[in-house]
């Protein structure tokens, strides 16, 4: 059995993305988070749905990511879906505003994960898509389920 995932196994995925959006380029990010944040996040207490990223000025931030508030805090807590700045170098930053300011591209985190102690965020640079673009996704995942057990079945 091969392992399909590359890299580290995320802490949470944004499944909600793959479905709604053509995914053009992958960029990885770091994430300026608090202390709570941080351990919140360790604990597994994310949520990515809805969650899309913008950039500002010269900056990057990612919008309505809930992290839930860490089980030992205490009334210091985080707020749960406040803006968070994404970490990248100028390049990214620039390349990331030519493409986003064109129509229809959005970036989009799908996966938060962590690597040497960071967390880290995978964003998306990706194309919303219609109605029907998502039937025919569905239609070629069932076709190719359909087919993976066909050749599994003994004759």
């Amino acid at each position: 059995m091969t392992n399909k995932a590359k890299g580290p196994p995320p802490i949470a995925r944004n499944r909600k993305a793959l479905r709604d959006y053509h995914i053009e380029e992958t960029l990885e990010a770091g994430i300026k988070l608090t202390g709570t944040e941080v351990k919140a996040v360790r604990e597994g207490r994310v949520n990515l749905a809805d969650s899309f990223a913008t950039v500002e000025g010269r900056e990057v931030y990612l919008h309505n990511m809930h992290i839930g508030p860490y089980s030992h805090g205490s009334i210091y807590n985080h707020e749960a879906r406040r803006s968070r700045k994404l970490l990248l170098n100028r390049r990214e930053i620039d390349s990331l505003y030519g493409k986003t300011s064109e129509r229809g591209y959005t970036l989009v985190p799908l996966k938060l994960y962590l690597r040497r102690g960071w967390i880290k965020v995978d964003l998306a640079m990706a194309k919303g898509k219609r109605e029907f673009d998502k039937r025919e996704t569905v239609k070629k995942r069932d076709a190719e389920r359909k087919m993976r057990q066909a050749m599994k079945r003994p004759r």
